[in-house]
């Protein structure tokens, strides 16, 4: 018992390490005002075109661990969503975004079950007890509604099923499956956008934007998918 809780306390402060190098390493070769640049966007957009046309299963394999990490690292899912139709265009990019959040979120799930179990379920138990009898009744069902609704932070999605003790199965399908229709909106929404960089050398105004096809139609289908969350929502409480 001992030697299990030592070895936790080591893959803890090993897990906080990494994370703080990584932040360390990527804004210490970048500054927010680089990355913020259109000149730094332009760039890179020429970059990835260059890149895809003479590695891109190798770019495909980094950028699917790269996720990986990211989520480890208790990354978002939107900014890497856009990048991946930034990089891949609409049908890869939700293809190895969906498979890559969905094996990051898997492992995150499986770490906080070895380490944080106890602390989540002394925490929130109590507070999710009608969502827990949902779960027992159809886990697969719910927790493909639980994803698909969203609505909070990705990292905290991510781990809350602990108390529900889905099944590793059911886990990684139902985040697959239900992160699709936000996921495929957000990769439209960054394949739109890198059309519209690669048509420019000067930075499109906002309703140039906001009024091309390719931007204008996934906001649109976004916004379906919040009103349909929404109702979903109401019922799942109620």
């Amino acid at each position: 018992m001992e030697n299990s809780k030592k070895l936790k306390i080591y893959l803890g402060i090993s897990y906080i390490i990494l994370i703080s190098a990584f932040l360390y390493f990527f804004f210490s070769k970048f500054s927010l005002q680089e990355l913020t640049s259109y000149k730094f966007i332009k760039n890179n957009v020429d970059y990835f075109s260059d890149l895809k046309n003479k590695n891109y299963f190798i770019l495909l394999i980094s950028f699917f661990l790269f996720v990986v990490i990211w989520v480890l690292l208790l990354g978002f899912g939107s900014p890497v969503a856009l990048a991946s139709g930034f990089i891949f265009g609409k049908w890869v990019g939700t293809i190895v975004i969906a498979l890559s959040l969905s094996m990051g979120a898997l492992i995150l799930y499986l770490l906080t079950i070895f380490f944080f179990k106890d602390l989540v379920h002394q925490k929130l138990e109590n507070k999710m007890v009608f969502l827990k009898e949902l779960f027992k009744k159809n886990e697969f069902l719910y927790f493909l509604t639980y994803r698909f609704i969203g609505g909070i932070p990705f990292f905290i999605a991510n781990t809350l099923p602990v108390i529900f003790n889905v099944k590793i199965k059911n886990y990684f399908l139902g985040t697959l499956i239900g992160m699709i229709p936000q996921l495929f909106i957000m990769v439209s929404i960054g394949s739109g956008l890198e059309k519209i960089i690669d048509a420019n050398s000067t930075p499109p105004t906002f309703f140039e934007i906001i009024l091309s096809k390719d931007i204008y139609l996934p906001l649109v289908a976004f916004l379906l998918i919040v009103i349909i969350s929404f109702f979903l929502k109401k019922k799942l409480y109620k």
